[in-house]
C-alpha cells in the first residue's frame, strides 16, 4: 500500500505570517488566494494535513500540492495564474477575411452545398478558410468606395 508522504511546511518568518493574515481577513481578491493563504496559515500553526483538509473542506492530497507549492514558489503559488474565459479577438484583417468568406458561395471553397449554415461557416473557417488567409493580401474593402 503507497502512503503520500509527509509533508512539511518551511519556517515562515513574522512578516509572511502577518501577510498570510491580511490575504485571509481582507476577504477581497481571489477565493483561491484566501482559502490556500488559510490553508498555509493551519499548517504553519502546526494542524496536520488530514485535520487541514478536514477544516477546509478539501482534499488531503489538495492540501499536500498546496503546502509543496507554498515551499516552492511562496506567495506567488497562492495566486492562480489563470486567465478568465475571454474567447480570442480577431484582428481586423481576420474579420474581413470571415467577412469575405461569409459572404462567398461555398462551392467557391470546394464545398458541396449552395448555401452556408452558421455550422457549416464555423467549420470552414476554423478547418479550412483561415488557413488561406494571407496577411499579405490587401484589405477587403468592406464598403464600396465613395467617388
Amino acid at each position: 500500500m503507497l502512503v503520500a508522504e509527509r509533508v512539511g511546511l518551511r519556517e515562515i518568518d513574522d512578516d509572511e505570517g502577518r501577510r498570510l493574515l491580511r490575504i485571509i481577513r481582507r476577504g477581497t481578491g481571489a477565493v483561491a488566494a484566501w482559502r490556500w493563504a488559510q490553508l498555509v496559515l493551519l499548517s504553519a500553526q502546526g494542524m496536520p494535513v488530514a485535520k487541514i483538509a478536514e477544516v477546509t473542506f478539501t482534499s488531503a492530497n489538495r492540501a499536500r500540492d498546496v503546502l509543496h507549492n507554498f515551499n516552492a514558489d511562496g506567495f506567488d503559488s497562492l495566486y492562480p495564474k489563470y486567465k478568465g474565459d475571454r474567447p480570442k479577438t480577431f484582428t481586423l484583417p481576420e474579420r474581413r477575411q470571415i467577412k469575405k468568406i461569409a459572404k462567398s458561395k461555398p462551392a467557391e471553397h470546394g464545398l458541396p452545398f449552395s448555401a452556408w449554415s452558421l455550422a457549416e461557416l464555423a467549420d470552414c473557417l476554423v478547418a479550412l478558410c483561415l488557413d488561406e488567409f494571407d496577411a499579405t493580401q490587401p484589405p477587403v474593402p468592406t464598403r464600396p468606395a465613395m467617388d
